[in-house]
């Protein structure tokens, strides 16, 4: 992970990433999320749906552009881009961050 973590004025984190980071060829590593108990990388929405269920989360459908995903039992809310070509790892890292242990994003 190359980058720097940046708190805005509302005290949100975000990774801005660096250009190029640590990468040996000069370019940024693809990143992928990976889901830690069964070490199976996330290819598509519909998988990270079934796992982010299994944990508690639930879809919301206010947002015809975006996939949000909500836990009762926190204030947190995940928003992700409509299309899976779009999840960067700036998602990613929300997704781990939200739940621990559960989640890392890897380089490919």
């Amino acid at each position: 992970m190359s980058g720097v973590w940046v708190f805005n004025q509302n005290c949100v984190v975000r990774l801005v990433e660096s250009p190029g980071g640590d990468s040996c060829q000069g370019s940024a590593r693809r990143k992928v999320l990976v889901h830690v108990p069964t070490n199976e990388v996330v290819t598509s929405y519909d998988r990270l749906e079934r796992i982010l269920s299994s944990l508690g989360w639930e879809r919301y459908y206010d947002d015809p552009d975006l996939l949000q995903f909500h836990k009762r039992s926190t204030v947190h809310l995940i928003s992700l881009p409509k299309h899976f070509n779009k999840f960067k790892s700036v998602h990613m890292f929300d997704i781990v961050v939200k739940n621990r242990n559960m989640f890392e994003v890897r380089d490919v």
